[in-house]
């Protein structure tokens, strides 16, 4: 049997295996087996982001769900937590969204929400995959009126701005601050300019004009150069950019310096904690976080979990434990009072409530950690063996972890979503990490490029 789910749902370059019409289709049927249920008309959400691609598979998932007798609900271009929000919102039975999140725009995405607004656990992906490679469903064909039907959602956008206004204090505005927004050209294009101004923000969007091919072009979490830079030009309080699905955030302060993933959840968890609301005072976080996100927690009287990465595993963890809040380093943040699934719009408005609250500016509240000298190597690789099985590759690992000793640390996994390892190195300072990285990414290309 194949294997089509990764870490974040099934993703390759569309039109391309996985990605083609034709598993769009079969996946669209066996989601509709699973959660049809007898006496019930079915309801599943499509929504997607702004990837030409978005139409083929749409319309291919669309198809599947309809010819196993299942009602669909199209939201068009919608961030991946809203159209999580809008599934359990609009009591369906469950919610399919199509992107590939920050990867570039030849690529494409499926990830499917159970009815609850949670992203489906392992097992049901599996049971997914079992239908689809083994055709079981293959002779199920309701007829007449059986088949399912589709239909266009006008107030999606609506729905998902109030849930969002109602997470930020009743009693607060954002009145007096200016603000600009990078959209990376993605699913977040019209709801966060519209959103914040709203909220009486002075806002200046930029990346707000996808054409389905320039999404996370240069632009968004991954690329804030060009947001610092109009941060600084606009004399702006904050920078916020979300990558193309919208479940991501990293922010650029007044003086135009990148606040990741980990210090907006440490501005965070001290404000939760001074509130009394850190719920178990617990917070939990990948393996990929920095040391000084480790270090700040420690210093803040807060234990940290430590999770794998993927914002799944963090959830997973999160209701393991009791954790309130959790995430990525890299933007996803999981505040799972408001929401079931990492929300870039809604970890801004956290954070902007924090700044209005304590009437501090964002470079005086992420002096809450130290940030230790990181440095990520992305390698493309063409296979992807146990790392244990290449001795060069282990022996520049154990040379850089005994050169480093206490004072930093290596990580080397291979990226659940792309065909790439990544190389991760921690240090004392900035030329040592960047060495000690590079001869082991060297290592790695040797052998996998």
């Amino acid at each position: 049997m194949g294997k089509l789910f990764g870490t974040d749902g099934i993703r390759g370059v569309a039109n391309v295996e996985p990605m083609t019409a034709e598993m769009a289709l079969q996946v669209g049927r066996a989601v509709a087996y699973i959660f049809k249920k007898k006496g019930h008309r079915t309801k599943i959400v499509i929504g997607k982001d702004t990837r030409v691609s978005g139409y083929m598979i749409e319309s291919a998932l669309a198809s599947g769900i309809c010819s196993m007798g299942a009602d669909v609900l199209l939201l068009g271009p919608l961030p991946t937590p809203g159209i999580a929000f809008i599934t359990k919102n609009m009591n369906a039975d469950a919610g399919i969204v199509i992107s590939a999140s920050h990867n570039p725009f030849q690529d494409n995405g499926i990830k499917v929400f159970s009815k609850d607004g949670f992203k489906l656990p392992d097992e049901k992906e599996e049971e997914i995959e079992t239908l689809i490679f083994s055709n079981s469903i293959g002779t199920l064909r309701p007829t007449a009126d059986e088949i399912g039907k589709a239909f266009r959602v006008e107030d999606d956008s609506g729905r998902y701005i109030v849930f969002l206004k109602n997470t930020f204090p009743g009693d607060l505005s954002l009145e007096g601050m200016k603000i600009v927004v990078d959209c990376a050209n993605g699913a977040t294009y019209k709801i966060a300019p519209i959103l914040l101004s709203e909220m009486r923000a002075e806002v200046i969007p930029i990346n707000v004009e996808p054409n389905g091919y320039n999404i996370n072009l240069k632009c968004g979490s991954l690329h804030p150069d060009t947001l610092s830079e109009k941060v600084l030009n606009a004399k702006a309080d904050i920078g916020l950019a979300y990558d193309g699905d919208g479940d991501r955030l990293i922010c650029v302060d007044e003086k135009g310096n990148m606040v990741n993933g980990d210090q907006v959840m440490a501005i965070c968890a001290q404000r939760l904690k001074k509130e009394g609301r850190l719920k178990n005072n617990k917070v939990v976080s990948t393996v990929m976080s920095n040391l000084g996100f480790m270090q700040a927690m420690k210093k803040l009287g807060i234990e940290h979990v430590v999770s794998k990465v993927g914002d799944r595993y963090v959830l997973e963890d999160m209701l393991k434990t009791g954790a309130i809040l959790g995430g990525e380093d890299s933007g996803h943040i999981i505040f799972i009072e408001h929401h079931t699934t990492g929300d870039g719009i809604l970890s801004s408005l956290q954070l902007l409530s924090i700044m209005q609250k304590e009437k501090k500016s964002l470079s005086t509240l992420a002096k809450v950690m130290e940030m230790f000298p990181q440095v990520v190597i992305n390698v493309d690789v063409k296979i992807k063996p146990d790392l244990k099985t290449l001795p060069e590759v282990q022996a520049a690992i154990k040379k850089a972890e005994g050169e480093l000793g206490e004072q930093g640390r290596v990580l080397v996994r291979y990226s659940g979503t792309q065909s790439m390892c990544r190389v991760m190195v921690e240090g004392p300072t900035v030329e040592k990490t960047e060495s000690l990285a590079k001869t082991i990414a060297a290592e790695i290309k040797k052998k996998l490029g």
